[in-house]
This record gives structure tokens, sequence and C-alpha cells, in this order.
């Protein structure tokens, strides 16, 4: 029996483990000169002027960027019930609310046009999901945002490096950009995530309001003028700070995202050429002016096809090979479904991706012979 071929596996090298222990050799292992690095070499990645704050999780990225355009209790923000509960419950932590909307079948981003007619008096922001490194239609969003003086906060978890109308997420005209760097994601620092923004006065209320409300990074005391032993806290903030361990991670992730994202384009043409006569919808790949980073590759299994979706995995598992399903949106998780009175009608596109989607191993440590597993055995199980 061959060896388990795991759905996803960070591709760490000697570059990320010999910039690790330079940071240990150092004993500056919290926020400090690694993270401040990170931070400017991914503004300088992305370019048009962005400011970049470096936070433990994309969730708080998303936290803090909702604080800073000044989200309130009674507010309402407009989301997609296709993506991870953190797309919501940010809301939440601010006693506002979520409303939720079906995605685009063509994109399985967010419905632009479902935006608009869920927006009310209420409404304070969007918060578009960019899926599985496609970038929703922020065109038409950011479009929408104008004429109703909404805020953009963009989820970008899924989205690096990835481009929209032959421009970088990250670098749109959005209030706020969030990026992952999850286990599993594009670049990884095992926990961690990054904010982006144009406006410098988001950017500064995030770096206090990461650090507990504290008017300075506990780098910044030990290396200015003022004594180190003093701090002012501004305001009552969170524990969102990234360690330089994990930019350490990131430095050198980082200065691979350009292959990393050839190699995963390159998996994913594989699967596309060699996957098209099975009865199986295959992704979305955006169009030309767009750049897919393919954080994941999902396929939507036929009606016809000789298995259902669950029997497929259960198949590709006893086989060696692991998948995942992404996601089980929001109208069917008890929290959101009760709280709302949600219902798999209100979302029937998202209800269809649910019920037959497939997310397929796509990696850059994944070799030709691992992609040739799977592509074998999906013929041997959906194949005539």
């Amino acid at each position: 029996m061959p060896s388990f071929l795991p759905f996803a596996l960070p591709d760490i090298g000697e570059e990320e483990i010999d910039e690790v222990v330079h940071t240990l050799r150092s004993g500056w292992i919290t926020t400090g000169p690694k993270t401040k690095q990170f931070e400017d070499d991914f503004a300088r990645y992305l370019g048009e002027g962005v400011h970049a704050v470096a936070v433990n999780s994309a969730t708080a990225g998303l936290h803090l960027a909702l604080e800073a355009i000044g989200l309130k209790n009674g507010d309402e923000v407009v989301t997609t019930t296709h993506t991870f509960t953190a797309s919501a419950e940010i809301v939440r932590y601010f006693e506002a609310d979520p409303v939720f909307v079906d995605i685009n079948p063509d994109s399985y981003c967010i419905d632009a046009g479902a935006i608009e007619d869920a927006i009310t008096s209420k409404t304070r922001a969007i918060i578009p999901v960019h899926y599985g490194g496609l970038a929703c239609d922020m065109s038409r969003i950011l479009n929408i945002a104008k004429r109703h003086n909404l805020a953009v906060v963009e989820d970008a978890a899924h989205a690096f490096p990835t481009q929209h109308c032959g421009k970088t997420v990250g670098t749109l005209d959005s209030d706020c950009t969030v990026f992952s760097f999850y286990a599993t994601k594009t670049i990884a620092t095992g926990e961690g995530g990054m904010l982006v923004t144009r406006d410098s006065k988001i950017a500064a209320r995030a770096r206090v309001m990461r650090l507990h409300g504290i008017d300075r990074d506990a780098f910044d005391r030990y290396t200015s003028d003022r004594p180190a032993w003093y701090y002012q806290v501004v305001a009552p903030g969170f524990k969102y700070n990234m360690t330089d361990l994990a930019a350490a991670l990131g430095i050198q992730q980082l200065r691979k995202a350009p292959r990393f994202r050839l190699r995963r384009a390159e998996i994913a043409t594989r699967y596309n050429r060699e996957l098209g006569a099975l009865p199986l919808r295959l992704p979305p790949d955006g169009a030309r002016s767009d750049e897919h980073a393919w954080h994941l590759y999902v396929v939507q299994v036929a009606q016809n096809a000789r298995v259902n979706r669950d029997e497929l995995i259960r198949k590709l598992f006893e086989l060696g090979i692991g998948c995942s399903v992404h996601y089980i949106p929001l109208h069917q998780q008890p929290y959101w479904r009760e709280r709302y009175r949600l219902t798999p009608e209100q979302f029937p596109n998202s209800q269809q991706l649910y019920e037959r989607c497939v997310s397929l191993p796509i990696y850059t440590k994944m070799s030709d012979a691992d992609q040739t597993r799977v592509i074998e055995a999906l013929h041997s199980i959906l194949g005539k």
C-alpha cells in the first residue's frame, strides 16, 4: 500500500530553517526586526505605496480592519455564505450583523449583483471573499461600494498572489485587504496574516490595536530614544502581533512566491488536461486579465457520475489520497443558520457547490508522480 498523499503540505526548505535558526540565535523571537522586515518586504512585493501590518492570523487582520473603519453595534456587513466562519464571526465581535448572499456559479466568489440587493440603511461595509485563488469581480464591487459610500475589506486568505484586471490583489481601491499565511496557504508561516492598506491612518490604528492598544511595539521601545520601560496604552486593544519566528518563515516564503505560483499553475493545467473527460466540472479559471493563485483546485461531481461526492471522497481516502471540501457554507452551520434563519433555498449556487465539490491535492511539494496517483485514482473511480 503506497503512503498516504496529504491534501496539502507547506514547502519549507533550508532557507526557512536557516532564517528561523538565525532568529533563535538573535534572542529576539517575539515581534521585532524580522517582523518589520517581513512587513517591508511584503509591501515592496505588492508595490503602489501600500502599508503592511503583520498579525498572528487573517482572522485577526479582518477584526483589526473592521475596528479601524469604525464598525459598531447595529451595523450590517454584506458577505458571502460560501466561506469559512472567520469571514463573518469578526462582524459579530462588534455586535454587528453579517448579511449573507449567494455566490456567482461561474466563479464561486460572492455574487456582485446580490450585494446591491442586500444593502440597507444599516450597511457599513462589504467583505468580498476571493475563492480558491480567483479574485471576486472587484471592479463591480468597488463601484457598488462607492455609490453607497461603503467600506470594502477584502478577505484574501486564498488570494496571494492573485490579480484582477491586471492589478495584484492588495493594491486595488478597497479600504483593506487581509491575507493568510496558515500552514496550507500559498505561502506559509504556520499561523499568521497580513493587513494591507493604502490608508496610513488605518495602518497606524491596526499597529496600535494589534498589541493591547500600546502606542509602540516592544521592538520600538527597545530601539528608540525613549526609556525601554515607558509606554502608553491609548485604547483597549488585542493580542494579535506576529512573532519573529513566524516572520522568519514569511521572509523566505515570500521570495519563493513567484516560483510557488508557477508550480501550482502547472499542476492545475495538468489536472485540466487529464480530467476533462471525466464527469467532473473543472474549476473556473477567470478572465484573461486575471491571474489565478491556485490555492485550491475544486471540482464538482456531475449528477450522472457513477458515485456521488461523499462516495468519491471515501474512495480516494481508501486509495490513500487526501482531499477536502471548501466549504460547508455558513447557512449550514448551526450558529449562523439559527441566528439568521437561513435556509439552503436562499443560496442555491452555494448549496449546489457544497453538495458536489471536492478539493483535490495541489501544493508545490507535490511531485508529478503524486499527481499521477490522483489522476489515475479519479479515472479508476469515475471512468467508464
